[in-house]
């Protein structure tokens, strides 16, 4: 276990917090003041630096603001308090019970391919049935080392070229990375947004999906040597934590579109897994 190395002591007062989150979430000293149940005047001496708040208050304003875990510490700092989160490796023995969920979660899902990622969308990891959809990957080290699942779908070497409605998927991918930079003012991921929108898109992909799906999901249409696989996805993450890890991890679960996408899948999980997924699950 080790504690977050954004715990060190910060010299910026607790009132820039408050007001940079209150920005990031578009509320006045009003409506964060109403959020929070207390009075404005109250909220305006904390950010003024004239009353200091309990460590109960500031966790309660933090909540109501949206703060994630991680940049909770420093405000604590900030206002004389001890960290109160911790960041833990996912093989801490605390953590156990969350990746055998995850793992579960994981394994139950096959042979529909489904991912654990973290904050940054590097790849946790994955259930059998997503090394199959990888191989027509062609610049390999994009599979080495620490797997950022946003750079292989979008790089013109990894599924960029097999993805047939590529600028309705990458639009979708990009609008959901911009969303997240907003609610967290992550900086690595604003350099990965601005590092994928600067990849080409290739020639010969469709604008839109050519399938209907009644306007309920962005669809991400794969090409594979089985024939074409359509998806949607969805997203899961862990209710209630209470450790950084743990409320930064999410499953990327996909589902098949259409009844041959589903037919498809059980064919290759009946194939058994490639080579691939040896380098790739780890």
């Amino acid at each position: 276990m080790t504690v977050l190395a954004s715990a060190r002591p910060s010299v910026r007062p607790l009132g820039d917090f408050l007001r940079e989150w209150r920005r990031r979430r578009r509320m006045s000293q009003l409506d964060l003041a109403l959020e929070a149940d207390i009075s404005q005047r109250h909220l305006s001496f904390i950010e003024s630096g004239r009353s200091v708040p309990s460590r109960d208050m500031l966790l309660h304003l933090a909540e109501r603001l949206g703060v994630p875990l991680r940049e909770r510490n420093p405000m604590l700092i900030a206002a004389g308090f001890a960290p109160a989160f911790v960041e833990r490796r996912l093989d801490d023995p605390m953590l156990a019970p969350a990746r055998r969920a995850i793992d579960m979660v994981l394994k139950g899902h096959e042979p529909f391919p489904a991912l654990a990622i973290d904050r940054h969308w590097t790849l946790v990891a994955a259930n059998g049935a997503v090394a199959p959809l990888l191989a027509g990957v062609a610049d390999l080290s994009l599979l080495e080392g620490q797997v950022n699942v946003l750079r292989l779908s979008l790089h013109p070497g990894g599924l960029a070229s097999q993805i047939a409605n590529l600028p309705e998927w990458r639009d979708h991918l990009l609008e959901n990375l911009q969303q997240q930079i907003a609610a967290t003012g992550d900086r690595f991921l604003e350099s990965l947004l601005k590092e994928l929108r600067d990849y080409p898109v290739p020639a010969g992909s469709l604008s839109i999906s050519n399938r209907d799906y009644a306007g309920i999901a962005v669809p991400m249409e794969l090409r594979t040597e089985k024939g074409l696989l359509s998806f949607i996805s969805t997203t899961t993450v862990f209710g209630t934590p209470v450790d950084v890890t743990l409320s930064e991890l999410a499953i990327e679960s996909f589902f098949p579109a259409n009844d041959e996408t589903a037919r498809l899948l059980r064919q290759m999980a009946e194939a058994g897994p490639p080579k691939i997924e040896d380098e790739f699950s780890g």
